[in-house]
C-alpha cells in the first residue's frame, strides 16, 4: 500500500541555484517542516551510495531514520531513500526548466511495513501532502531569497 504525493513548484531562480540548495543537506531543516538535521555520514561531496542520518520532530519527540542517496544527477535530481521499523520512504527532489521557467519537483513515496503503519496510512497520506506543499513553498522562498539566485 504505497502512499505517494508529487508537487511541482515554480521558482524564480536558475536551475543551478535551485539544485544547489536541495543538494545542501545540512540546510534541509530550513525548509523541510519537522526536520531537525540531515547529515551525510559519508566523506566528500554528495554522491550516490552515501549514507544519511535524518533526525525529525514528531510531536514533542525526536526520531531518526537511516538513509542513502540513491541517485544524484548534479543540477537535476537528488533521490534519497530512508527506512525505519514502520516505513520505507523515498524523497525525490528534481529541478527542470519548462517554458524558460525553473520548476522544482517534490515526489514523496511512503511504504508502510507493519500492520500498525498500514492502519496509520490515512493520517500519513494527509500529512505527506501537507508537509510536501509546505516544504515546496519554504524551499521556493529560500531559493528566491539567496543572493545571486
Amino acid at each position: 500500500m504505497l502512499i505517494r504525493f508529487s508537487h511541482r513548484e515554480p521558482v524564480k531562480a536558475t536551475p543551478a541555484a535551485a539544485f544547489a540548495l536541495i543538494d545542501d543537506l545540512p540546510r534541509t531543516p530550513e525548509w523541510l517542516p519537522n526536520a531537525v538535521a540531515l547529515t551525510n555520514t559519508s566523506s566528500g561531496p554528495n554522491k550516490a551510495g552515501d549514507k544519511l542520518r535524518y533526525v525529525y520532530r514528531q510531536g514533542s519527540k525526536e526520531a531518526e531514520m537511516g538513509g542513502v542517496i540513491a541517485v544524484r544527477d548534479p543540477g537535476r535530481r537528488l533521490l534519497c531513500t530512508y527506512s525505519d521499523f514502520l516505513f520505507d520512504v523515498s524523497v525525490d527532489l528534481g529541478v527542470e526548466t519548462e517554458a524558460g521557467q525553473t520548476i522544482t519537483i517534490h515526489t514523496i513515496e511512503v511504504t508502510p511495513k507493519t500492520l500498525m503503519a498500514k492502519l496509520l496510512s490515512p493520517i500519513v497520506r494527509i500529512g505527506i501532502k501537507r508537509q510536501t506543499l509546505r516544504a515546496a513553498a519554504n524551499l521556493r522562498r529560500l531559493i528566491e531569497s539567496a543572493p545571486g539566485h
